[in-house]
């Protein structure tokens, strides 16, 4: 075919090893702009320059693809941050920082393909991200690949299904948006993580835990207990009001939770509906909860003018919220002063049934604690009863307020 233009077809012309074509569009900013198309053959152009003719009557349409990092950053401006709650959003903006970017983010969105996603997510299951990230320039004594000694820091087979995910939705809203036809990361899998085996608390532990903590005024004894017996989250626990604890009713209303994020503490709802719930309150979640409300009076009394005033439970000597990495801090801190076993924080709450059977909590009662849907699933927890010693040491401890603790 020679490369005399068609009647009609005026914007269509011989370029390089082949054909190019233009037609004037309307950009998503409102400016009127060339749009091109490039074929090797005048009939392929000359489809490529209806298409775009097509898109350019229905709506604005960009004249230029972006780079993926430049996508992602709109993307997490736009989408994220205004759909999904702000930890979520902090969460997906990490993994899109330190994983996504740095290894697929100067592709080109449009050009982006399985074998780039493949061996993107082949390099992070191997790659030390104390190198990757530059770490090492950061401090002050080089040590790890910046010495020769690698230390091997790769991330885990999770954090790689995780980081995978989040392109994955990013690549979903583009081509909600028309930007690609076919999203390459749904195309590629990980192989999933073994669960590790969690080794939570014993009640017998527990027990230790809490009498330690009763035992030496800890100030969030309280909140201990309510992550232990009611399998509070830490963000519902430091976000707990004293306008949703009813002692006379003997209810707590989990609706609240208080999060770091991006360097501000943020008070907001819980992350689903789900966690949203009225719990009632064992006699010891009662007893704990009228002690931290005598010591918080008297915390105030003490702070005078410098106290902050708030309606959070839990706060510091001046009525300040509680840093969420300082409550896991203390918490390992007791666990340490209490001789038992370190665990994470989070794991407590599989310690929660069996203390609620050990409490004699009806198993009605616990059913709706623990949020079951049947009571054969919390009759199967309550299977596992401690000693009798136990159960008297936790009964001890939820009896009421003697008068050593209303001095």
């Amino acid at each position: 075919m020679s490369g005399k233009r068609s009647n009609g077809e005026g914007s269509i012309y011989p370029y390089k090893n082949g054909f190019a074509a233009y037609a004037w569009v309307t950009t998503p900013e409102g400016k009127r702009k060339r749009k091109y198309v490039y074929g090797k053959t005048r009939d392929e152009v000359h489809d490529k320059w209806i298409k775009l003719h097509a898109e350019a009557k229905k709506g604005p349409v960009a004249t230029s693809t972006p780079t993926l990092a430049q996508y992602l950053a709109r993307w997490l401006k736009e989408v994220v941050e205004p759909d999904l709650k702000p930890k979520t959003a902090e969460t997906y903006a990490m993994h899109v920082r330190l994983y996504v970017v740095p290894g697929l983010g100067s592709k080109r969105l449009d050009k982006l393909a399985v074998r780039d996603v493949r061996n993107w997510v082949n390099a992070l299951l191997e790659q030390c991200q104390c190198c990757a990230q530059g770490l090492d320039a950061k401090r002050d004594t080089p040590r790890c690949c910046a010495v020769g000694q690698c230390c091997e820091r790769i991330p885990s087979r999770r954090t790689v299904q995780d980081a995978r995910a989040v392109l994955r939705s990013a690549l979903t809203n583009a081509m909600t948006e028309e930007l690609i036809s076919k999203n390459v990361a749904g195309l590629v899998k990980v192989r999933s993580a073994r669960k590790r085996k969690r080794h939570p608390w014993s009640v017998e532990e527990a027990r230790q835990f809490l009498e330690a903590a009763r035992a030496a005024y800890d100030p969030l004894y309280a909140a201990y207990v309510l992550i232990l017996v009611l399998g509070f989250r830490r963000g519902e626990v430091l976000g707990l009001t004293w306008g949703n604890v009813n002692l006379d009713a003997g209810e707590v209303t989990v609706e609240l939770q208080l999060q770091r994020i991006r360097r501000q503490l943020i008070h907001d709802e819980t992350k689903t509906e789900a966690s949203t719930a009225v719990l009632p309150l064992p006699q010891i979640c009662a007893t704990a909860l009228q002690l931290r409300r005598k010591e918080q009076e008297a915390a105030k009394q003490a702070a005078g003018e410098l106290w902050s005033d708030s309606d959070f439970v839990f706060t510091t000597r001046y009525g300040t919220p509680i840093e969420p990495r300082n409550f896991n801090r203390s918490f390992a801190d007791r666990s340490g002063k209490a001789g038992v076993r370190r665990i994470r924080l989070h794991d407590t709450r599989h310690t929660c049934g069996s203390l609620l059977a050990a409490l004699d909590v009806h198993p009605r009662t616990a059913m709706q604690i623990l949020r079951h849907s049947k009571i054969a699933v919390t009759m199967e927890v309550y299977t596992h009863v401690p000693s009798e010693a136990t159960r008297r040491a936790l009964r001890k401890l939820g009896k009421h307020l003697g008068k050593q603790d209303r001095k």
